[in-house]
């Protein structure tokens, strides 16, 4: 298991590396198997925001927090990994039936599942549209996400509003 550790606007020092690999060997106890583990340490305008990825068989686990200390940051970040995978347990070693999820580690609500209910249902026509377009009509709408059909590469893409206040972009990879 890799761990791959960088900084943005921030010198990642070999204390703060050693730091973040022992708080995110926590999450590795839970699974066989894992990928190469991507923590982004980030300081914006007073902000220690720290952005983990943890890619298990083809999944992928991902947290963000952010806070006025690095340390807090990555003591949140870790906590909030170890919520999503105690909260969606069965669904995980359902998906890795190959044995990669130690599920004996996860403590919770002896194993019932949770069952994910959709309460609306739209439909709509996708037009094809550049990426202009598709932001112009998200903030009409007062959306925080837009689905369109992307004019120059002809498939589905999503358009949404960061926290930050950017866009993003979603583009499907077959």
């Amino acid at each position: 298991m890799a761990i791959i550790v960088r900084g943005k606007n921030i010198d990642v020092t070999p204390a703060l590396k050693d730091y973040v690999t022992k708080r995110v060997g926590k999450i590795t106890k839970y699974f066989e198997a894992l990928g190469e583990i991507t923590v982004i340490l980030t300081v914006e305008k007073g902000r220690h925001i720290v952005e983990v990825t943890v890619p298990v068989n083809g999944m992928l686990l991902r947290g963000e927090e952010a806070t006025a200390d690095m340390y807090a940051s990555i003591d949140l970040v870790i906590e909030k990994l170890e919520k999503q995978i105690e909260k969606y347990k069965t669904k995980i070693a359902r998906k890795l039936r190959a044995g990669t999820f130690k599920t004996d580690l996860v403590a919770g609500n002896g194993g019932e599942s949770e069952d994910f209910r959709i309460v609306k249902t739209k439909r709509f026509p996708v037009k094809p549209m550049d990426v202009e377009e598709a932001i112009m009509q998200m903030n009409l709408i007062n959306h925080d996400f837009y689905v369109f059909m992307n004019a120059e590469t002809e498939q589905v893409n999503v358009i949404y509003r960061r926290k930050d206040g950017n866009y993003g972009l979603i583009e499907p990879e077959f």
